[in-house]
């Protein structure tokens, strides 16, 4: 594989050969061969959006549906979503210059106690590289902290995370606080973590349990979907 891989020289591949080999370096994790295939379709006059959605999030919802599907795991998801971070870096700012569209806006952290971060960054990238704009808190964060991004931010959704049993009920609080503003039927709350569940989901009040990021970015997508053919059917 390696082999055949030094044999191919990206900017003599034709636009769609080079895209579908694009698709291939993220899912290997390739992170230098991405950011050259990002420039050259740059190169050749291609717009920042097409490249997002065309090479970098077309690439990785393969990755997240041989995650879904237990074909690709952690590690090699992590690598793929660092490769697609490469990518992005360059593409970020001209889709600011360009005022490309996003799917949505989302918020995420780690709930107070609790400084677990792998999934919660898995999710990260994975709704990052499915176009959606991400503002993430980090760990250990207390309730004020989720209510002023949310004020900050103005996000469709919020991800809250949690990989203790013990910092799970946090995430109640958080939802009640929202209620207590009323404020709570303004966002979409998805809540994953190892020791969760969608019976605790649901007890907690939250819109959606996601096991993994893969469910996540398919979950917030749909939520998104139904949220712009609302405003469409109100218009």
């Amino acid at each position: 594989m390696a082999d055949e891989q030094d044999d191919i020289v990206l900017s003599e591949l034709d636009d769609d050969e080079l895209v579908l080999q694009m698709h291939d370096d993220l899912y290997d994790g390739l992170r230098e061969e991405i950011e050259e295939g990002v420039n050259i379709l740059l190169g050749r006059g291609w717009q920042p959006y097409d490249v997002l959605t065309k090479a970098l999030v077309e690439g990785m919802r393969i990755v997240g549906i041989d995650f879904r599907d237990g074909i690709l795991f952690v590690p090699e998801v992590l690598l793929a979503a660092n490769a697609m971070k490469a990518g992005m870096a360059i593409l970020k700012p001209l889709l600011a210059e360009t005022g490309a569209p996003q799917l949505g806006k989302m918020v995420i952290g780690t709930v107070k106690g609790d400084i677990h971060d792998i999934g919660k960054n898995l999710v990260s990238m994975m709704m990052e590289g499915a176009g959606f704009d991400v503002i993430d808190l980090g760990i250990n964060n207390p309730v004020e902290n989720y209510l002023e991004a949310i004020n900050n931010e103005q996000p469709d959704i919020l991800g809250m995370s949690a990989l203790l049993t013990t910092t799970m009920p946090y995430m109640k609080v958080v939802i009640d606080a929202l209620k207590e503003k009323g404020i709570r039927d303004d966002y979409v709350v998805l809540v994953g973590g190892a020791p969760l569940n969608e019976e605790f989901g649901k007890a907690i009040g939250a819109d959606a349990y996601c096991r993994d990021a893969a469910v996540a970015v398919e979950t917030a997508k749909s939520y998104m979907d139904r949220k712009h053919n609302k405003l469409a059917a109100g218009a």
